[in-house]
């Protein structure tokens, strides 16, 4: 079974998707290390897209975890861990 990653790519659109775009904000920028505050998304859109993320992905994220991670880079990282766990057991 091949491993599935979370990319950048697949959070930018889960955002858009979810949430759209501030039309200040340039997600095709380099937004890996930029609080999601400053890119236009709070708590509830965070929410939303962790939501999104479950159902794309199989995998149960704690509401604490998404507001816990401050940028793209630690939610990425952070869905990633689940993902391999989830593909582990």
């Amino acid at each position: 079974m091949p491993e599935t990653r979370f990319t950048v790519e697949d959070l930018k659109r889960i955002l858009r998707e979810g949430a759209g775009a501030d039309q200040s904000v340039d997600l095709d920028g380099d937004i890996l290390d930029t609080e999601f505050e400053e890119l236009g998304y709070e708590s509830l859109a965070l929410l939303e897209t962790g939501s999104r993320i479950e159902r794309e992905y199989g995998i149960t994220l704690e509401d604490s975890t998404l507001t816990d991670a401050r940028t793209p880079r630690e939610l990425i990282e952070v869905v990633n861990s689940h993902l391999s766990t989830a593909q582990v057991a």
